[in-house]
C-alpha cells in the first residue's frame, strides 16, 4: 500500500495531538475562577424572577436563584453586577472549591490570591516543563520521534486524568508538574519530525501548521472545557480531556511506522522529493552534539535568547487571559467561553502565514537567512502596536480582536525561530537545540510570571509585554549572523 503525501499525514497527526495538548493544559486555567450567571428573586414577589437581587440586610447577603430553580444565598463580596446593573454573577471555580482562595475574602483580596496562586502553580508546571524540554530533546534524538511521542503522551494524558483526584494545592500542583513533564516533549519532537519528513523549503510551513494546531487547541479550549465544566463538573472534565491523548496513540503507532527513508507506505516520488531537498542528507556519519558543544557556538544563542524573550508573551496570555477577561470586563462563564477563543484565531492565521511567508520567499529566490529574518521582523511589527492598542480599549470585544493580532504576530515570528534548529544543524542535534530553546523559553516565562505578581494592573501587565519583542529580535540578529548549516 502506498499513500500519497504521507508527510502531510504525519504532520496532521502531530497537529491533532497538539490540539489535545492545549486542551489538557487549558483545563486548570479556564476552570480556575469562573463567573456563574444566576437568575434573581424579586423583592416583592419571591416567585417572580427578574434582573434584580434581593438584598438581605440582616446578614449582608443576596438571595439568588440557580438555573435549576434552587435559591442560593451568597455574601455581598461574592456577588457582582454587570455595568448595566441587570445581571448578577457569582464567583466559583476550582480555586474556590478546593479552598485555595478564601471565599470570605474581599473581591480585591480574592483576585490577588487567585492570580498569585495560579501563578505559583504555573511556575511549578513551567519548571517541570523546562526540565522536560531539555531532556525531551535528547530523548527524541536518541529513541526517535515515534517512540518519543508515545512516552510524552502517556505521561501527560495520565497526569491530566489524575488531576480529578486533586484535593488541595499540593496535590493539584503535583499533577500539574507531571503534566508539564509530558507536555513539553512535542515541541522539540515536532521540530525534529519536521526536519525528518520535510524538505528545507517546507519546514517553516510544517512548523507553522504545528503552531496553528496549538492555536486551534486554544480556540477550542474555552468552549469545550467550560461546556464540560457546566455539564459534568471539573473532576470529570479532567478525565474526559486526559483520555483523548491516550486514544490518539492508536493511529500514531499505525501510521508512523518508520522515517521517510524506510517507510513502506511512502511513494518513491515523495521519498526522493524529501531527501533530495534536505541539506543534512548530504552529511555522512553525523555525531550528535553535546549541550556543551551547542552552547559553545554563538549562533545557537539565536534560538536560546530569541525564545527566552519572546515566549513569555504567549504563556502570559495562555495563563492569565481567562482571569483578565473575567476580572477586567466581568464576563460570565458563557461570555468567557465564546470570547476567549478569538485571540487564538489570530494565532492560527499567524502561525500558518508566518511559515508560508518565509517558504514563499525561499521559493522566490531569497536565501534562508533573508527569508527567516524578514518573517521575524514582520511578525514583530504586528505585535507591538497591537499590544498597546489592546490594553487601551474599554470594550471586551475590541480587546480580544486586537489580542488576535498580538498572538498572530507572535506566531508569525515564533514559527521561524522554532525552525532555526533545523536550519543550523543536522538531524541528531536538532531536538537538543530545540530543547535548549524551550528551556530558555520556560525560564523567561517563570521570570515574567514572578514579575506579574508585582503588578496589580492587568492593562499595565499586558502592555509591558510589547517590550519583549525588540529584545528578542535584537538578540537573534546579533548572535545568529548568517542563517546556514553550522559546519
Amino acid at each position: 500500500m502506498k499513500i500519497k503525501g504521507l508527510r502531510w499525514w504525519i504532520i496532521g497527526l502531530i497537529m491533532l495531538i497538539t490540539i489535545i495538548n492545549y486542551l489538557d493544559r487549558g483545563t486548570l486555567n479556564y476552570m480556575w475562577v469562573t463567573n456563574i450567571e444566576y437568575n434573581v428573586v424579586d423583592q416583592v414577589d419571591p416567585g417572580l424572577k427578574v434582573n434584580q437581587a434581593q438584598f438581605i440586610a440582616e446578614d449582608n447577603t443576596y438571595s439568588l436563584v440557580s438555573k435549576k430553580g434552587d435559591e442560593i444565598i451568597q455574601k455581598v463580596g461574592n456577588v457582582s453586577f454587570k455595568k448595566d446593573g441587570q445581571i448578577v454573577v457569582n464567583r466559583q471555580g476550582i480555586a474556590y472549591e478546593l479552598g485555595i482562595v478564601d471565599k470570605n475574602a474581599s473581591p480585591e483580596a480574592a483576585s490577588k490570591q487567585a492570580k498569585d496562586q495560579l501563578g505559583l502553580i504555573t511556575i511549578f508546571f513551567m519548571i517541570a516543563y523546562g526540565f522536560s524540554q531539555l531532556f525531551s530533546g535528547k530523548l527524541y534524538d536518541k529513541i526517535g520521534t515515534r517512540r518519543g511521542f508515545v512516552v510524552s503522551v502517556l505521561v501527560w494524558g495520565t497526569a491530566d486524568a489524575l488531576t480529578s483526584l486533586a484535593r488541595g494545592k499540593l496535590s493539584l500542583t503535583s499533577f500539574r508538574m507531571m503534566l508539564g513533564l509530558g507536555e513539553a516533549g512535542p515541541w522539540p519532537g515536532a521540530t525534529k519530525s519536521n526536519a525528518e519528513w520535510f524538505p528545507q523549503n517546507e519546514r517553516a510551513l510544517a512548523q507553522g501548521l504545528f503552531g496553528a494546531a496549538a492555536s486551534i487547541g486554544s480556540i477550542l479550549a474555552p468552549v469545550i472545557i467550560l461546556m464540560l465544566y457546566m455539564a459534568v463538573g471539573w473532576q470529570l472534565t479532567f478525565v474526559v480531556v486526559g483520555s483523548l491523548s491516550i486514544l490518539w496513540l492508536v493511529p500514531w503507532l499505525i501510521i508512523n511506522k518508520k522515517g521517510p527513508k524506510e517507510h513502506k507506505w511512502i511513494t518513491e516520488k515523495e521519498r526522493n522529493y524529501i531527501l533530495s531537498n534536505q541539506p543534512e542528507s548530504k552529511v555522512k556519519n553525523e555525531i550528535a552534539k553535546s549541550w556543551g558543544q551547542l552552547l559553545a557556538n554563538r549562533k545557537n544563542y539565536s534560538v536560546i535568547l530569541g525564545r527566552f524573550f519572546l515566549d513569555p508573551i504567549w504563556w502570559m496570555f495562555v495563563t492569565f487571559l481567562p482571569m483578565y477577561l473575567v476580572e477586567e470586563f466581568n464576563l460570565n462563564i458563557k461570555e468567557l467561553a465564546f470570547s476567549a477563543w478569538i485571540p487564538y484565531v489570530g494565532a492560527m492565521v499567524g502561525s500558518i502565514s508566518g511559515g508560508w511567508f518565509s517558504g514563499f520567499l525561499i521559493r522566490k529566490g531569497a536565501t534562508v537567512d533573508k527569508a527567516r529574518k524578514t518573517a521575524m521582523l514582520v511578525g514583530g511589527l504586528i505585535i507591538v502596536p497591537s499590544v498597546i492598542a489592546a490594553v487601551l480599549v474599554p470594550n471586551a470585544i475590541f480587546a480580544v480582536i486586537l489580542m488576535a493580532f498580538v498572538l498572530g504576530g507572535f506566531q508569525f515570528t515564533i514559527v521561524n525561530i522554532q525552525t532555526l534548529p533545523s536550519d543550523l544543524h543536522c538531524g541528531k542535534s536538532v531536538g537538543s537545540l530545540a530543547g535548549l530553546g524551550g528551556a530558555a523559553a520556560v525560564l523567561g516565562t517563570i521570570l515574567a510570571i514572578l514579575f506579574a505578581g508585582q503588578i496589580s494592573s492587568w492593562p499595565l501587565l499586558f502592555g509591558l509585554l510589547a517590550a519583549l519583542v525588540p529584545m528578542s529580535l535584537i538578540s537573534i540578529y546579533l548572535t545568529v549572523g548568517k542563517i546556514e548549516q553550522i559546519k
